[in-house]
């Protein structure tokens, strides 16, 4: 019963992280954001990290204590989020080569994956959780029938399992739609650049004019790509940051920066969903 009691938790705990993400970066960005790695509007790292912190101040008693300081729960917080945070980001990484959030403008950061301000954000909301939040929910532990959290965790289970498979296909999908379209446009920019290099007489114009018709077919190519992916595919497109390309395999190969390639392809699918809008 723990362990469901426990997933429910981390289901509500996780959708409220998806409502402050949603409402902050749209907010931020002034329209509609849909925050989130998985397409059901849960956060994860939200989830997952309420709930770590409820057994930890479960599991020691002087945590508990009322004479327990705020600060001691502050830095117990602003550490475990930064963990958290940093552990996710690299993961997420490694695993689809992209970013869903990077702290590289923001001062005191390490590597992009985390930063000081942010981190000392969470450990204030993590203040409020430890003292207020998590009290409230084990108060409506007590008067729910334990089978309620049975039932209720089997059924955010399968939902959330079909969440994390649907997610996982779309992305990889997409991962290799982009990764594609990338290696197309390089490699016809190459042959170009070796064609105008190799002839007698190079001239300015020239240079010029190919560079151009390189540029016509690189939107052509994002238009293309655009236009053929999926709702789901267009909105994870929309919440990644930054994609970590593959280093070249020759140094003096020509390679149209992957972060370009993307956002021109983001602002396609943007200038789709606002005409669909319209």
């Amino acid at each position: 019963m723990i362990i469901a009691q426990y997933f429910v938790e981390f289901i509500f705990y996780s959708f409220l992280g998806w409502v402050w993400e949603s409402i902050y970066c749209s907010a931020k960005e002034k329209k509609w954001a849909d925050r989130g790695f998985l397409f059901g509007p849960i956060c994860p790292i939200y989830g997952s990290c309420v709930v770590v912190t409820s057994i930890v101040f479960s599991i020691f008693d002087f945590l508990k204590s009322p004479d327990f300081p705020i600060w001691g729960i502050f830095i117990i917080c602003c550490i475990g989020s930064a963990v958290a945070e940093y552990s996710t980001s690299w993961v997420l990484e490694k695993r689809f080569h992209a970013r869903w959030w990077d702290y590289s403008t923001i001062p005191l950061n390490l590597n992009g994956r985390i930063c000081l301000p942010v981190s000392i954000a969470f450990g204030l909301a993590g203040v409020a959780i430890v003292k207020y939040l998590i009290p409230a929910i084990e108060g409506v532990h007590a008067v729910v029938n334990p089978m309620v959290y049975e039932v209720l965790a089997v059924i955010f289970a399968m939902l959330f399992g079909a969440d994390y498979a649907l997610t996982e296909a779309s992305l990889s999908a997409l991962l290799k739609d982009v990764e594609k379209m990338h290696e197309e446009f390089n490699a016809k920019a190459q042959r170009r650049y070796e064609q105008v290099a190799s002839a007698p007489k190079i001239i300015e114009q020239k240079i010029q004019e190919e560079k151009e018709q390189v540029e016509i077919r690189h939107n052509q190519l994002v238009r293309a790509y655009a236009d053929r992916l999926s709702l789901n595919q267009k909105r994870i497109l929309l919440g990644i940051k930054k994609f970590i390309p593959r280093k070249p395999e020759n140094l003096e190969e020509i390679r149209m920066p992957l972060g370009s390639l993307t956002a021109a392809l983001s602002e396609r699918v943007r200038e789709l969903r606002k005409r669909n809008h319209d």
